[in-house]
């Protein structure tokens, strides 16, 4: 059953705690998932988290901080002394997990940190991931895995691989690798159950094997694992050795960093930010694009007026300026958004340009037509203008085609020359097409009512 935190909940966690009542207050959380414990300090001061964070066991404590967001993480770790870091979580921690909280901490408390570090194996481990780009496969793996040599008996294997288990929290695969520590394959566990224990690992292992390097970015491990349905993924090392292995959780929160700074160019925030950074922050992250959208107005503003005559004379058309200007913001902005997404989950291939380009262009030349004579229709019944009807449906016609080609070949090309295609979306596709619709529709209006 889900937990939901409720303002008396928190108020009688609150009490336990300024009465310090240490007993009563841990029976209020020990039951919880520490996604849920982590959730509750977001309702808590510095004080009362940490007060509450010491009651719980190892374990669990280490569970609770990588479930903390960030800055809160961030900011609880800053009134901690290190070594209680070190002796109370990172202890506890899997090596990827335990190098992204040290990562976070100030240089010169990384260091005090990782002296505190008991596990001498796991000090080493850390330092070697905190080398890595953290938005690599040599970033997001863990140093934990099982492996075992080809030459080995089975037997012999089980012996080792019951070892190594000691340190890993869930088995996924068991790797196999060469005397030079290649990797050469993988073992399921069912192969294993069923395997004759008098035989070599070389007779039943798997050689086909997908991999990746340490210097693979993150964003296309998570392809990778999306592709290919994996749960794990080896990490090998220029010349081909394991050196580590990345998970499908580490990959969960790789795709969810990736769709949240999308979403945020898209919206047209140039950083990334969260709902409670400051408000310094927010603005520097918000303003660059607003900056944009004003100066996209201004030439919006002096494209209309070379038809200021033009307007003076037919003042119905302004009536209509609105609607050209909301339909190629919003066709421009469908057609982007679907771009951005089939290049993010690799739907969409850089040969394939053309391809989808004409797509769009067919979809834009159906949309345009039945918007197009929507619009007609409506004017011939309420308007006694008819250069205004055929004005309005014409460059709404006109206006659909090129935003919605617009809209696709600007995100495309961008991912071709590698700049992040999430850019072109939202604010700057939107003003272009507000512009070059502004001035197709008055272009038009001022040829037909020259004739009409």
């Amino acid at each position: 059953m889900r937990f939901e935190i409720t303002r008396e909940y928190i108020d009688e966690l609150r009490i336990k705690i300024e009465e310090k009542n240490q007993k009563d207050a841990l029976s209020l959380i020990v039951n919880l998932y520490p996604a849920d414990i982590a959730e509750i300090y977001n309702e808590l001061n510095i004080d009362e988290a940490k007060f509450l964070y010491l009651l719980l066991d190892k374990e669990k404590a280490s569970d609770v901080l990588i479930e903390l967001e960030e800055d809160d993480r961030e900011r609880f770790l800053k009134v901690l002394p290190s070594d209680l870091i070190a002796k109370q979580f990172i202890n506890e921690m899997d090596s990827d997990d335990a190098a992204d909280i040290i990562g976070e901490l100030p240089e010169k408390k990384q260091e005090e940190v990782l002296s505190h570090i008991e596990d001498f194996s796991l000090a080493g481990d850390i330092v070697d991931l905190l080398n890595y780009d953290e938005n690599s496969a040599g970033g997001l793996m863990a140093k934990e895995l099982i492996a075992v040599n080809e030459n080995w008996s089975l037997l012999y294997s089980l012996k080792e691989m019951r070892k190594q288990a000691e340190k890993i929290d869930e088995l996924f695969y068991v790797y196999v690798v060469n005397d030079d520590n290649i990797l050469n394959g993988t073992l399921s566990l069912k192969r294993l159950l069923l395997a004759q224990s008098a035989k070599l690992i070389s007779e039943i292992v798997n050689y086909k094997v997908i991999s990746v390097k340490t210097d693979t970015s993150s964003e296309e491990v998570a392809n990778i694992m999306k592709k290919y349905d994996l749960v794990a993924l080896p990490v090998l090392d220029g010349i081909g050795r394991l050196v580590g292995r990345i998970t499908i959780d580490d990959v969960i929160d790789v795709i969810k960093e990736e769709a949240e700074k999308d979403y945020q160019m898209i919206s047209g925030i140039s950083e990334d930010v969260e709902p409670n950074d400051s408000v310094f922050l927010l603005t520097r992250a918000r303003l660059p694009w607003l900056l944009i959208g004003m100066i996209g107005g201004i030439f919006g503003a002096e494209a209309m007026s070379n038809y200021k005559n033009d307007l003076a004379e037919n003042a119905s058309l302004a009536l209509f300026i609105p609607l050209i200007a909301a339909m190629a913001g919003n066709v421009g902005v469908q057609s982007s958004s679907i771009v951005v997404q089939g290049l993010a989950n690799q739907t969409i291939y850089l040969g394939s340009t053309f391809k989808k380009v004409m797509k769009e262009i067919a979809v834009a030349l159906s949309n345009g037509l039945i918007c197009s004579s929507l619009i007609f229709i409506y004017n011939l019944i309420f308007s006694d203008s008819f250069a205004l009807t055929l004005t309005v449906s014409i460059s709404l016609f006109i206006v659909i085609l090129f935003a919605s080609t617009f809209g696709t070949f600007v995100p495309m090309a961008l991912n071709r020359l590698k700049i992040d295609p999430a850019v072109a979306t939202g604010p700057f596709i939107t003003t272009v097409n507000d512009i070059i619709g502004l001035i197709i529709y008055l272009t038009i209006g001022r040829i037909l009512f020259g004739i009409f």
